[in-house]
């Protein structure tokens, strides 16, 4: 299967391509030039690759939590390149690529959502059945930084911006932090291929970014209760 990758749900413009066992990507941090950067950066990976994109079988995109532009703006490019080649469109959660970028069995992803607030969830690395993939110990939500619980039991990364933000978040429940560990277009590929190989990738026009907070702004009365 040959699919593509695009990842801007954060500081990072992210791009990747599958060609069989063959991935390859780029990144930039980007700020707020995600919707600048991005395709050119994956017509430039495949041009790189000798292909086309009429050639696609499938887009994948990091489908949030995060950054509400960044991620409209990975869904709106997915079903830009499948809507006219009626190709399948997947979504992956921002939580399972900070995962599977950790190299760690037991992950506390964090991000920074602004506003005093951070996208948390607790992950897993399955085994059994279940091996190879992520399992929500704790699952996402979008929570004040000082509501964030403890994930249960020993041996936790904490890995994502919200680190940054918050250094001393959860600093008694983890065995290590790493706040630079971020969603990349890599993992998406990776996380993104054996689904769609099973068929899971949907119709691009029902594709959706996973925002986990309906406001994107407080009043100043509101930031200050919080």
């Amino acid at each position: 299967m040959l699919f593509a990758a695009i990842e801007t749900s954060g500081d990072w413009c992210s791009v990747a391509l599958a060609v069989g066992g063959d991935v390859r990507g780029r990144e930039l941090r980007a700020g707020t030039r995600h919707s600048e950067l991005a395709l050119p950066m994956l017509q430039a990976l495949l041009a790189e690759a000798g292909l086309r994109a009429s050639q696609l079988d499938a887009v994948a995109f990091g489908a949030g939590p995060g950054s509400f532009t960044g991620l409209r703006i990975a869904c709106g490019l997915a079903q830009g390149l499948a809507l006219p080649r009626d190709l399948p469109v997947l979504g992956v959660s921002s939580f399972e690529a900070i995962a599977e970028e950790a190299g760690a069995a037991r992950v506390a992803a964090c991000i920074d959502a602004r506003m005093r607030e951070v996208y948390y969830a607790a992950l897993q690395k399955g085994e059994g059945e279940r091996a190879g993939c992520w399992i929500e110990v704790l699952s996402g939500r979008c929570v004040p930084q000082q509501d964030v619980p403890a994930p249960p039991g020993e041996g936790w990364v904490g890995c994502g911006s919200g680190f940054a933000a918050f250094p001393d978040l959860l600093n008694r429940s983890l065995s290590a932090v790493r706040p630079e560990v971020h969603p990349t277009a890599i993992a998406v590929v990776e996380l993104a291929a054996p689904r769609l190989a099973a068929g899971e990738g949907v119709d691009a026009a029902l594709a959706l970014p996973v925002y986990l907070r309906d406001k994107i702004a407080f009043t100043k009365q509101e930031l200050e209760r919080r």
